[in-house]
C-alpha cells in the first residue's frame, strides 16, 4: 500500500489532534487440535498454544506504535468458541478452560482473551450447556476472560430457551462480582447472527473456516469524523454529512489496514479484516454522541437520532468498503452507553431511555451495550430485553447484541463507575410491565421467512 504526502500529513494531525487510534489487533488463534479427553490435558494444550502464538503481539504492536506514531490501544486474542474445544472431554465444568485461558492472556501480556463461547442459536449440545452453567463462575474467577453466546439468527429463529438460561446466568455473574459493581457481565455478551471474525470484546472468537492463525485489526475513529464535521459548512445537507463521513472513514480504514497487514507479517501469520467500527472512548471529544449532534439531533436520544445514527452506519461502511476489499468484523458505529461521553451525558439529562436505545439498535452495527440497569431486575425483564434485541436482528437480517449488567444494590438513577474503557454507567429503568408469560413458554421462535434463502 502506498500513500501521498497528503495522506500522511492527514494521519498526523488524525492522530494528534482527533484521537485517531487502532482500538485493538487481535490475535486469532484455532483451538481446534486442543481438544483431548482428559480436561487437565485439553486446558494444558490450551494454555501452551495460546502462549506459543501470541508471546510476541504485544512487543510487535508496541513497535509497529513506535514506528509509525499510531497508538493501538489494546491487544487481544480470539480463539475457537470453547464450546467446540470441551466437547471431547466431556466434562460438566467448563471453568478450568477459562482459568487456562486468563493464564495464557496475563502470561503473554494481553488485556482480553475472548472465546468462552458457545452457538446455541437451535440447541444445546452437551458442551454447549455445560458451558453456559459455567459462564459465572469462570467470569467472577477471571480477569481477562470475556464470554459470548449466539442465541439467535435470521437462519434458524430465536432459541428462548437458550434466551431465559442466559437471562439467569447474566444475574448470578453479577451477584458474584457484586463489590465490582457486577463488573463480570460486562464481559459477557449475547448475540443474534454472531459474527465469526470480530476483534472487539466482549464478543471476539474465531469460527469455522477461518485459518490457524489470523491478524485481525479494529479501528476506530469518532473524534476524526466529529472534527470533520465541526469543520464541514453547518449549512451542507444531509448528502454532503453522509460523503464527508465517508471520506473520512476511508482514511480510517486506510491506516487500519496498513497496521494490520504490518502485525501479521511481523508476527508470522494471516491478515484477516480490518473492523472500521466508530468505537467510542470516554474521552472528551471521543463520542459518537457529539457526531449525531453534529448531524442535528438536538441532544442524543431526541427525536430524528435513529436516522441520524442510520446516516452514520451506512457511511461508514460505505466508506470502508471503499478503501479496503478486507473489511469485516461489524464495522459502522457502536453505541456502548457506559463508554460514550455524550450517551452518558444523554442520559444523566434524561434525553436518552432505555426504550430509545433500541430503537437505536435497529440501525447501528451491534446492540445494547454496557447498559446498566436495577439489581433487582426480575429475569423475566431481561429475557424480554434480550430476546427483543436478537428479534431486531432476526428479522432485519444484521447483527444484533445485548451486553447488560444488573448492577446489585444500584437504583435508577445512581452511577455505578467501572473504569477505564468500561466508563461510567447511568443505572436506567426497564419498563415496570414483565413478559414471564413468554418466558415460561419456552421453545424456539422460528425464522423468519426471509431466512430461507437458497
Amino acid at each position: 500500500m502506498s500513500f501521498s504526502d497528503r495522506e500522511i500529513l492527514e494521519t498526523v494531525r488524525m492522530v494528534e489532534l482527533e484521537t485517531l487510534d487502532i482500538r485493538t489487533t487481535t490475535l486469532g488463534i484455532s483451538l481446534l487440535d486442543c481438544a483431548d479427553p482428559h480436561l487437565e490435558s485439553s486446558c494444558e494444550k490450551v494454555y501452551a498454544k495460546v502462549v506459543h502464538h501470541a508471546k510476541n503481539l504485544v512487543e510487535t504492536a508496541e513497535s509497529i506504535s513506535a514506528d509509525y506514531g499510531i497508538p493501538i490501544v489494546n491487544k487481544r486474542i480470539a480463539v475457537t468458541p470453547i464450546a467446540w474445544v470441551a466437547a471431547a472431554s466431556g466434562a460438566d465444568d467448563l471453568t478450568p478452560f477459562a482459568r487456562a485461558m486468563d493464564a495464557a492472556a496475563r502470561e503473554v501480556g494481553v488485556d482480553f482473551i475472548g472465546g468462552f463461547t458457545a452457538y446455541v442459536d437451535k440447541g444445546f449440545t452437551n458442551s454447549d450447556h455445560a458451558l453456559m452453567e459455567s459462564i459465572p463462575s469462570a467470569l467472577a474467577e477471571t480477569e481477562r476472560v470475556c464470554a459470548s453466546i449466539a442465541l439467535a439468527s435470521t437462519r434458524v429463529g430465536i432459541n428462548m430457551e437458550a434466551v431465559r438460561m442466559f437471562a439467569e446466568k447474566v444475574k448470578q455473574a453479577a451477584e458474584l462480582t457484586k463489590d465490582q459493581g457486577g463488573l463480570a457481565c460486562a464481559k459477557l455478551v449475547c448475540f443474534s447472527n454472531a459474527v465469526q471474525d470480530n476483534p472487539f470484546v466482549a464478543g471476539a472468537h474465531i469460527g469455522v473456516g477461518e485459518p490457524e492463525t489470523v491478524l485481525n485489526v479494529g479501528v476506530s475513529g469518532p473524534g476524526v469524523v466529529r472534527s470533520a464535521l465541526a469543520r464541514l459548512d453547518p449549512d451542507a445537507d444531509l448528502l454532503g454529512v453522509a460523503e464527508t463521513i465517508k471520506r473520512t472513514a476511508f482514511k480510517i480504514t486506510r491506516m487500519g489496514e496498513l497496521v494490520g497487514r504490518e502485525a501479521a507479517r511481523r508476527l508470522g501469520t494471516t491478515f484477516g479484516i480490518v473492523d472500521v467500527s466508530l468505537a467510542p472512548t470516554p474521552a472528551i471529544g471521543d463520542s459518537v454522541a457529539d457526531i449525531l449532534e453534529l448531524i442535528g439531533v438536538e441532544r442524543t436520544g431526541g427525536h430524528g437520532t435513529t436516522v441520524a445514527l442510520a446516516l452514520l452506519t451506512d457511511a461508514v461502511k460505505k466508506g470502508g468498503a471503499m478503501a479496503s476489499s478486507s473489511v469485516g468484523g461489524l464495522s459502522g458505529a457502536f453505541i456502548p452507553v457506559s463508554e460514550d461521553e455524550g450517551m452518558i451525558r444523554a442520559v444523566r439529562e434524561g434525553a436518552l431511555s432505555l426504550d430509545k436505545l433500541e430503537a437505536m439498535t435497529a440501525v447501528c452495527s451491534v446492540g445494547l451495550d454496557m447498559v446498566a440497569v436495577p439489581g433487582d431486575t426480575s429475569v423475566a425483564t431481561l429475557v424480554g430485553i434480550i430476546a427483543d434485541e436478537m428479534a431486531i436482528g432476526m428479522i432485519n437480517n444484521k447483527t444484533t447484541a445485548v451486553r447488560i449488567i444488573p448492577v446489585p444494590g444500584k437504583g435508577p438513577g445512581d452511577t455505578v463507575e467501572w473504569g477505564g474503557l468500561l466508563g461510567t454507567a447511568i443505572v436506567q429503568k426497564p419498563t415496570p410491565f414483565g413478559c414471564e408469560r413468554l418466558m415460561r413458554r419456552g421453545g424456539r421462535i422460528p425464522a423468519p421467512l426471509q431466512g430461507y434463502r437458497n
